[in-house]
């Protein structure tokens, strides 16, 4: 006889071993019932509005009263630069590096009063303390500014580019905040001096 009868039901070594299998396969079975039911209460939640680069967008009129010439919002937690240009037509993100401190870090809001394409550097006086080899850098590859820098109204405060580009989403500049160079230029063209700057 191939099958057994109990209580007038009929086993099967077939059936059996079917009916142990759902058992076993019962809490994940649950578990994945669980785990869709979360993500599709997670897909009802308001979606956070993110550009093709993954930062979280920025509003302007959360940071200044006009868009006057322009305005960047210079976010050092997310290590991103937001450009709006004076119209409001154009909204850009950059990835940047940022101040490699807190003590390196100003925060607030200030401007764009000069620019410069192939700017040259002079290491500050406190960076002489810490650096005591750090020199004068004519523009050129080894130039910590890259090709283009446009500086704010604190002084020795830049945004600028970079030549090594292993800085930019790090934490690694003495104060300033660097772009890859492409990307700094592309900014330099769009942001005429009087852009408003806010460090956040």
């Amino acid at each position: 006889m191939k099958g057994r009868y109990m209580s007038g039901i009929k086993f099967t070594r077939r059936g059996v071993i079917a009916a142990s299998g759902a058992a076993l396969m019962t809490p994940q079975i649950l578990r994945a019932q669980e785990v869709g039911q979360a993500a599709r209460e997670f897909s009802n939640e308001a979606p956070v509005s993110r550009n093709a680069s993954s930062f979280a967008t920025q509003r302007w009129q959360d940071h200044f009263d006009s868009l006057g010439k322009g305005a960047i919002v210079a976010d050092t937690i997310s290590r991103a630069l937001h450009y709006w240009s004076a119209d409001g037509q154009i909204y850009k993100v950059y990835p940047t590096s940022v101040p490699a401190t807190e003590e390196l870090t100003k925060r607030g809001y200030t401007e764009i009063v000069r620019k410069k394409e192939g700017p040259d550097w002079t290491p500050t006086a406190s960076m002489m303390e810490r650096f005591p080899h750090y020199k004068y850098m004519p523009p050129g590859p080894d130039n910590p500014l890259g090709t283009h820098a446009m500086y704010l109204s604190w002084p020795a405060y830049i945004i600028h580019g970079t030549h090594d580009t292993r800085k930019i989403g790090r934490r690694s500049s003495d104060g300033c905040i660097g772009l890859y160079n492409e990307k700094i230029e592309e900014l330099f063209g769009m942001c005429p001096v009087g852009t408003q700057v806010r460090v956040i």
